[in-house]
């Protein structure tokens, strides 16, 4: 039976089984010594010279090898503890040695933390790439944020409920993924830029509290901070006021990291809240940092942003909105909004939560009435075929006994890329695309076969100029 690194501490004087990856070999004169590297950390295993057959074995170990070792737990020797890692105190005098597979001079080495390495070399060679301690943390200590976040959504009676990917291209602010169909030529499918349809559609079925570990895709220009494809948590809530979603959200941040990251020290709790008017013209941008003392990587500065205008003007002076046009304004604008006076003017019931001066969440409550989302979409000068074409199913469902609504999502990436004090969202991703779009390790994308294309009647010309 195998044998993790961590439990040695346990098993003084018994043979053991260890199985893992060969972190460094080191020759002193008649003594070989590894380190060996499992999911739970690192193990030393000596191998004594009076077995000179398993001596020679070891000889050629070589870094990143997989091997199998048996022996027996004893203490290290007086001055050669380690006291950096849990089974420092100990060691395994190998008995047998079984090589399951050999591997090629590794691109990368996995001692250090990578931060001097390539990332583009890192990226490529991922796989190897997160072998490295900090990595796994990384990756790990996210199972145990999304465990922790569906146990306390769970336990508020939420439910979790997956929606599609393949869904129906609609204008929400983003450039959509589209997916040919070879069923219907000429018809495509959309990635989702969001649940956000889908989840005020089980807000309509009765459903009253959704949430979701949501992936997102969206086909955006090159940003350092963002990812072709990112992690939402998504979730929406019915029967509440603005006051209830963010309340929910705050008590499930602040327990989040007072359960997982106990080190970290909230600034202010309940967070303080800004209006978006005020953040702009107090610190020119609407995710203010407020950090007392920006260099304590411990110190966690959330804020609330609220009252933003609901519309904009775009650059041909027609008016697009801020956020998402499924926002309801706030209540005494709803005259306003319906009457389509005074646009500039009208404030959403948007509201975003900021950490450290990231935007990690946004939401709203949402029109839950068809004429006052159908009022959006004509200040925005979208004809009555197009409202029906893009939004007639969002239109119908609101008309056949929407409750009130509202809800939030939060960018996982960025609080996991804040929590964990890395420099961008790539090194807490296990397989990430380059800020350009590209899967350096899958090589991605890439050109179709020509049957493939025939099977979707799809053809490339070339535009003549």
């Amino acid at each position: 039976m195998r044998t993790l690194s961590q439990e040695i501490a346990k098993k003084e004087g018994k043979e053991v089984t260890l199985e893992g990856w060969v972190e460094v070999r080191r020759d002193h004169g008649k003594l070989i010594f590894i380190d060996l590297r499992d999911r739970t950390g690192i193990a030393q295993v000596v191998f004594p010279p009076s077995d000179k057959e398993l001596i020679q074995e070891a000889g050629h170990l070589r870094t990143e090898w997989v091997i199998s070792i048996t022996g027996t737990v004893q203490k290290r020797p007086k001055g050669m503890e380690n006291p950096k890692i849990p089974s420092g105190i100990y060691e395994v005098s190998a008995t047998k040695l079984e090589i399951l597979n050999e591997a090629k001079t590794p691109p990368l080495e996995v001692v250090s933390d990578g931060t001097d390495i390539n990332e583009e070399v890192r990226m490529k060679y991922r796989y190897i790439d997160l072998r490295r301690a900090r990595m796994q943390k990384n990756i790990r200590r996210r199972h145990s944020v999304i465990q922790f976040v569906r146990n306390f959504m769970s336990g508020e009676d939420f439910v979790e409920i997956e929606t599609p990917i393949l869904s129906k291209s609609t204008p929400e602010g983003a450039r959509d993924y589209l997916v040919p169909s070879r069923i219907y030529p000429g018809k495509f499918y959309a990635l989702p830029q969001s649940p956000q349809q889908y989840k005020q559609l089980l807000m309509v079925a009765g459903m009253e509290r959704y949430f979701q570990i949501a992936r997102c895709f969206r086909d955006e220009d090159t940003r350092g901070d963002r990812q072709p494809e990112f992690t939402q948590m998504d979730l929406e809530m019915s029967f509440v006021t603005r006051e209830d979603v963010m309340d929910v959200n705050e008590r499930a941040l602040i327990a989040l990291v007072e359960k997982l990251y106990p080190e970290k020290k909230i600034q202010e709790k309940p967070f303080p809240r800004i209006s978006y008017k005020e953040a702009m013209e107090k610190y020119g941008t609407d995710r203010p940092d407020f950090r007392k003392d920006k260099n304590d990587p411990n110190l966690l500065a959330f804020c609330w942003v609220i009252d933003f205008p609901f519309f904009e003007k775009e650059d041909n002076g027609g008016w697009t909105f801020t956020h998402n046009p499924f926002s309801a304004p706030k209540p005494e604008f709803m005259g306003d909004l319906l009457s389509k006076k005074s646009i500039g003017a009208i404030l959403t019931t948007q509201y975003d939560v900021v950490l450290n001066g990231w935007e990690i969440g946004g939401g709203s409550i949402r029109n839950h009435q068809p004429e006052a989302l159908k009022a959006v979409f004509e200040i925005m000068g979208f004809e009555e075929q197009r409202i029906q074409n893009n939004f007639g199913h969002m239109l119908e469902a609101l008309g056949s006994g929407a409750p009130p609504h509202g809800g939030i999502a939060w960018g996982l990436d960025r609080v996991m890329m804040i929590l964990e004090n890395e420099p961008n969202i790539r090194e807490v991703i296990a397989f990430p695309k380059t800020g350009d779009g590209k899967d350096l390790m899958m090589d991605g994308p890439s050109e179709a076969r020509a049957e493939q294309l025939k099977e979707l009647k799809i053809k490339f010309t070339t535009d003549k100029k």
